[in-house]
């Protein structure tokens, strides 16, 4: 995880490592037994399936593991898909693999977090104006439910009320889930479901409850759909109103997360139970990590994600933290909606003065006590070494390195460029010898505000920095001041990447672009525990109500929103519809008009962002739509390698006459209906086409589309046909891609990217397409 940010060190990123348990020979040691065993996850394909031996084929499994211990089940999925979680020996998980109707047996993993006016800077992004906004969302509620699966919920919160909200929909069959600290009470026309999965490892420790212990949950969850409160900020910082993204909306909390991790066996639980409630968007800021990335078929988040899309929800993850590298994108199968993290045009500056007065740009939250005068000894990490140091560790503030007879009562300016040791970290070993404020020059996480408290400590960029080591170099007494952080709106460039979002291309397939879209994930304002539990207070402050984090965690809940306001307009419209709108109507520019960069200033590729920075408003009305349907998401497992067997067992609504295409090179899988293309076999001597079909689903019946390809040099790119003319008959048409090499090309020049526009004047539905060689 690259969260640079101490707010994040008590929420890593949700990540994949086994740890499990076993079944007893004897019922005298049952307990102790499963108390040494693993938990494995027995995946067994679609619930209530019109095929009469696949129940059985549950129930007989299921059973053979309850004569053996009925203190074995951990959890039972039967809603949304047929399987369950238990203490098995190796041996014992081993030979249920090979049981009928058994698509996977594995370790229940470990996974872990992908841990404002981003709204309002949102709606400024926005290009064209839509008619109207739906009736929904312009009421106090409506009937969308967004399922949240994380830490829990704190319902105490301002973001929660429930003020003049209709009631509960009918249609919910959710509950609100009991315990010490949680009742039904605190459940209400805006949190209308909260349930817990106790770990199965963790035995009584206060995590049986839907009550949010680390504040995860109950950021992203007032993100999404938070109402507004006026008047809120971080200890006078970010002032405004919050709100979420759909503030009209119910929420649901599924708390899968404990203070040990989130597990794969609760995770899965909270995907059946969802399902089963009535959901119609379920947000997850939670994955594996992209060291450990599962196989298809035994991750959770992607076997849920395939039941709950089947069943009509759209899925919204977190792309993952482990950015800049590239192929560090996970929760990257293609009925996710994957979300990449950008930041908003706020800024918390805290600058630095030299003694010249000269005034250098810095980055961080603190509340300063130091005067606005440059009237503080400065000095340089190096000139504070102590003896048995080298220089090097020295300048750049290593732990043991300063000396504090020399740091003591000075302002120490630490060198970060090529370093391992974080910015919070230097910053504490400064602290401990006596110093009295950090100046940190660094190349990671510049757009990530770092939290200091009290303590006076700001970063400056490389650039920035080196007028800096010109005033130390210059004069014999260098004084300098670090004055307390303050908000700065409209600050461009902006969005820009953020350094920790993670980087396609997608390691499941290649063909397949990811992540999807980008959304605001660095330094969002929403809402925070209500209890004190807080180490950030600052000195003489009482606990913030709102909190600033940055992640994908954060990114996720802004598309969360965003799509359930699409169904809310939208209602019979599919999850790969919502998608598409989503996707289509992206924008690849910043408030500058300039093209989307990364956090180093280079420019961004749709590696970076997908389709580009989420809008507000023409998701709401597309113009045209990409219908993946389950086919292609079938021919997709086609083309990864699962036999037809396997995925009649997998899928609740595939034809019995569904079988794998002839062709199953997994380059087909240019040719899943995806609003997106990626093309990744392109060499001279020939061309490659890919096929996609749209759907009208603007105001009107006849109109006509017309293209506009971007295409990159040395490529030629030809549509057929040119034109797409809708009728009242005729909604739905197809078009084909053909994608060469100019004549002068023998090959790519590594990755290409481009776009094809569709059209009518009205509406612009833009697909971004990868080329690689």
């Amino acid at each position: 995880m690259k969260e640079n940010n101490n707010y994040l060190a008590s929420l890593p990123l949700l990540f994949c490592c086994c740890v499990l348990l076993c079944l007893a020979e004897s019922s005298a040691d049952n307990d102790n037994n499963n108390n040494n065993n693993e938990v494995y996850i027995v995946y067994m394909g679609a619930a209530n399936s019109t095929n009469a031996s696949l129940r059985n084929d549950h129930a007989r499994v299921l059973n053979l593991v309850l004569r053996r211990n009925e203190k074995a089940l951990v959890q039972n999925y039967k809603h949304g898909f047929s399987g369950f979680a238990a203490h098995l020996s190796k041996e014992e998980a081993e030979s249920i693999a090979q049981k009928p109707g058994v698509v996977s047996v594995f370790p229940d993993p470990i996974l872990k977090l992908h841990t404002t006016r981003s709204w309002e800077f949102l709606k400024y992004q926005t290009q064209v104006k839509i008619d109207s906004l739906p009736t929904a969302a312009n009421s106090q509620s409506s009937d969308t439910i967004i399922g949240i699966l994380d830490t829990g919920i704190w319902p105490e919160a301002e973001s929660f009320v429930d003020t003049g909200m209709d009631p509960v929909p009918s249609r919910w069959k959710g509950t609100c889930m009991k315990s010490t600290d949680f009742n039904s009470s605190n459940c209400n026309r805006k949190i209308i479901g909260a349930r817990y999965y106790a770990d199965p490892n963790a035995g009584n420790d206060g995590d049986n409850t839907a009550r949010d212990s680390n504040g995860h949950g109950t950021h992203v969850s007032s993100t999404a759909a938070g109402v507004n409160v006026a008047n809120v900020s971080f200890y006078g910082l970010a002032e405004g109103t919050a709100v979420g993204g759909s503030p009209q909306s119910r929420l649901a909390m599924y708390r899968v997360c404990t203070n040990f991790g989130c597990r794969g066996s609760a995770i899965l639980a909270g995907f059946d139970d969802a399902i089963n409630d009535g959901v119609d968007v379920l947000s997850l800021s939670l994955g594996s990590p992209s060291v450990l990335r599962p196989d298809l078929t035994s991750d959770p988040i992607a076997i849920g994600s395939f039941h709950a899309v089947e069943r009509g929800i759209v899925v919204v993850c977190a792309a993952g933290n482990d950015g800049p590298s590239s192929k560090t994108v996970v929760n990257d199968a293609p009925w996710i909606l994957t979300v990449a993290a950008t930041t908003i045009d706020r800024e918390f500056e805290s600058n630095l003065v030299l003694g010249d007065n000269k005034v250098v740009q810095g980055n961080a939250i603190n509340f300063s006590p130091l005067s606005k005068t440059p009237d503080f000894p400065f000095i340089n990490g190096e000139s504070a070494k102590t003896s048995s140091a080298t220089v090097s560790d020295a300048r750049q503030c290593h732990p043991n390195a300063l000396d504090g007879t020399k740091v003591k009562g000075k302002i120490v300016f630490c060198d970060g460029q090529n370093d391992t040791y974080s910015t919070t970290e230097k910053a504490f070993q400064v602290s401990q010898a006596g110093g009295l404020g950090m100046v940190h020059v660094t190349d990671q996480g510049g757009s990530v505000t770092q939290f200091f408290g009290n303590f006076p400590a700001t970063t400056v960029s490389p650039k920035d920095g080196a007028p800096i080591f010109q005033y130390l170099n210059s004069t014999s007494k260098p004084m300098a001041t670090i004055l307390p952080t303050v908000s700065v709106i409209k600050y461009k460039p902006a969005p820009v990447v953020g350094y920790f979002s993670a980087r396609g291309p997608a390691t499941l397939s290649s063909n397949i672009l990811k992540p999807d879209v980008a959304a605001p994930g660095v330094n969002i304002l929403a809402a925070w525990l209500g209890n004190g539990a807080d180490d950030d207070v600052p000195q003489g402050q009482k606990p913030s109500a709102y909190k600033v984090l940055s992640g994908t965690s954060m990114a996720c809940p802004h598309v969360s929103g965003l799509a359930a306001n699409v169904k809310s307009r939208n209602p019979t419209w599919t999850p790969s519809a919502i998608k598409s709108a989503i996707m289509t109507s992206a924008i690849q520019n910043n408030n500058m008009k300039a093209l989307l960069t990364m956090d180093s200033g280079s420019v961004a590729t749709p590696y970076d962002y997908g389709a580009g920075e989420i809008t507000t408003s023409e998701p709401l009305q597309p113009g045209l739509v990409y219908e993946t349907t389950t086919i292609d998401y079938l021919n997709f497992l086609c083309y990864i390698g699962l036999n037809v067997t396997t995925i009649k067992i997998i899928s609740k609504t595939v034809p019995e006459s569904f079988n794998c295409p002839k062709d199953l090179s997994p380059y087909q899988i240019s040719n899943i209906n995806y609003p997106s293309i990626v093309v990744s076999n392109l060499k001279g001597g020939g061309a490659v086409n890919v096929s996609r079909t749209v759907t009208n689903v603007g105001e009107d019946d006849e109109t006509t589309y017309s293209s506009v390809v971007d295409a990159p040099s040395g490529v030629n790119v030809k549509l057929i046909p040119e034109k797409l003319e809708f009728t009242e008959s005729s909604k739905t048409l197809s078009y084909q891609v053909s994608f060469s090499l100019s004549s002068s090309s023998k090959s790519l020049n590594g990755d290409q990217f481009g776009s094809i526009t569709w059209s009518d004047g009205k509406y612009s539905v833009q697909s971004p397409f990868v080329l690689t060689n």
